[in-house]
């Protein structure tokens, strides 16, 4: 449990240190943008206010004295006094005469220290898109102070009686209020940037990890799971999977656990089984070994003295018991080889009436010894089958072996064949004691009896063998049967027209 804890905390912690690089990262980008865009809201608003500035310049000064002298030279008393009343208003504009083409005739500033005043001209292409849109719009042009810096402005075309033209260019922020204005935007811009971005932190973080914890309950609930099941409570699985936020996983791990379950209770059957197939072994091999034990003896102790009916009888009955033996031996060998996979069925088409009729002949002396009448019903034109030949003939042996030993005397066995469109039906019928429901559900475990036959010699593998035989052919089998009603085996082989 505390390794739980601890790989949900350190998963939370990662989440949570993603998140706040995220918001830092949000948060500054957010902040620049904010700024970036308030500062052009500031300048686009100021422009609008100011945008007829230049106009009311031209009415109020240029009605009573023109912008030149009789000589051509520049009104500079005029411009003087244009200075003293703007700056008397708005000490961050800057005023320029330009003529037609753009060429600054004269100006007006409040800062004469720079001694860079290189440009000559500005570009009057955003001063005619000023013009003609009536200052309605964001308009940024050349600043004669500064070549590259843009500026928010005003501007109107003036022409004299004289027939001279030109335009009056006004920036509407100095160089003098851009430093002021520099100054104070750092200032706003470390305060603000310092409480947005602690503020943003704090709401964010405590919705963030807030968030986190409701989107991680499904891992954590997955993780308890494991760890639950890793302490041996192999029944731990997670409730409503396909629900989950997580839900690939959570089935995953559903069927994980299923599958790790189910071979764990193999593993203990398969303990029990072996404890099971060591106790049944060493009984059938101890009874033929301690009955050939017992003639042996019998022959060394009686030597000469016995008739030879008798050492005939007594050699009789050892050599059924090594028979019994090999068979035992045979068919463990036999059923390892099919658990461990290392049969592969070779299939070929072939005429099951044919292997059934030949399987009949060689079990006819069997049956007439306990007076079982051994009979067979064929379907008219029984269709050629699909499968291993040597395979299906032990098939259809052991089931016949073992209809016929667990048959009483003066009963029948039948062989039937039917089919369908895709399969031929073999079935093996007896008029035995049949076999109950509950037995029905392992009769074809390996090392199982049906209570009622446990006397019967064997340990259980010829069934077992069967079932892997079908199973091989990718088919099924199937029993029917009731107490005192006898019993059916039937399994399916492929029509071969269908291959």
């Amino acid at each position: 449990m505390e390794n739980n804890r601890t790989l949900s905390k350190h998963i939370i912690r990662k989440l949570s240190l993603s998140l706040l690089a995220i918001i830092l990262l949000i948060s500054a980008i957010y902040i620049l943008l904010s700024l970036l865009f308030s500062y052009k809201f500031f300048e686009e608003t100021t422009q609008k206010l100011n945008s007829n500035i230049a106009n009311h310049l031209i009415e109020e000064k240029f009605k009573d004295a023109a912008p030149f002298l009789e000589d051509g030279s520049v009104n500079k008393p005029l411009f003087g006094e244009i200075m003293h009343d703007m700056m008397a208003v708005n000490r961050a504009i800057e005023v320029y005469l330009l003529d037609e083409s753009g060429q600054i005739l004269y100006s007006v500033v409040l800062d004469h220290s720079d001694k860079n005043e290189n440009i000559k001209s500005v570009d009057i292409k955003p001063i005619k898109e000023f013009i003609s849109k009536k200052g309605n719009g964001y308009f940024l042009g050349d600043n004669p102070r500064d070549s590259q810096q843009k500026n928010i402005f005003s501007a109107a075309h003036y022409k004299t009686d004289d027939g001279q033209q030109g335009y009056i260019y006004i920036i509407l922020a100095s160089k003098v209020f851009q430093n002021i204005e520099k100054s104070l935007f750092s200032s706003y811009f470390i305060k603000s940037g310092v409480i947005y971005i602690t503020l943003t932190i704090l709401i964010a973080f405590i919705i963030g990890w807030l968030s986190i914890r409701f989107l991680t309950r499904n891992l954590r609930d997955i993780i308890q799971q494991v760890n639950r099941f890793s302490e041996g409570d192999y029944k731990s699985r997670i409730k409503n999977p396909e629900k989950s936020d997580l839900s690939v996983l959570a089935l995953t791990y559903n069927s994980m656990a299923d599958t790790i379950e189910k071979n764990i209770e193999e593993i203990k059957s398969v303990d029990v089984l072996r404890r099971e197939l060591i106790a049944n072994v060493s009984h059938d091999l101890r009874t033929p070994l301690a009955i050939m034990q017992g003639y042996v003896e019998t022959l060394q102790m009686k030597k000469g003295k016995l008739s030879e009916q008798q050492e005939d009888d007594y050699i009789h009955i050892i050599n059924k018991s090594i028979n019994q033996l090999t068979k035992l031996v045979s068919q463990l060998f036999e059923y390892s080889k099919f658990e461990s996979k290392q049969v592969t069925p070779q299939k070929e088409p072939f005429a099951i009436t044919d292997l059934i009729y030949d399987i009949q002949t060689k079990y006819d002396l069997f049956a007439k010894e306990k007076n079982i009448k051994l009979s067979t019903t064929i379907q008219k034109d029984t269709p050629i089958v699909f499968a291993d030949i040597s395979l299906v003939e032990r098939v259809i042996q052991n089931l016949l072996e073992n209809a016929i030993k667990f048959t009483p005397n003066n009963g029948s066995v039948n062989i039937i064949t039917d089919y369908d469109n895709n399969n031929v039906i073999i079935k093996i019928n007896d008029s035995g004691k049949g076999i109950s429901l509950e037995e029905q559900k392992y009769i074809f475990e390996r090392f199982r009896q049906t209570d009622s036959n446990q006397k019967k010699s064997g340990i259980g593998l010829g069934l077992a063998i069967v079932k892997k035989i079908i199973e091989l052919h990718g088919s099924t089998i199937n029993i029917i049967s009731k107490p005192n009603e006898g019993s059916t085996f039937e399994f399916y082989l492929p029509n071969f027209k269908n291959i």
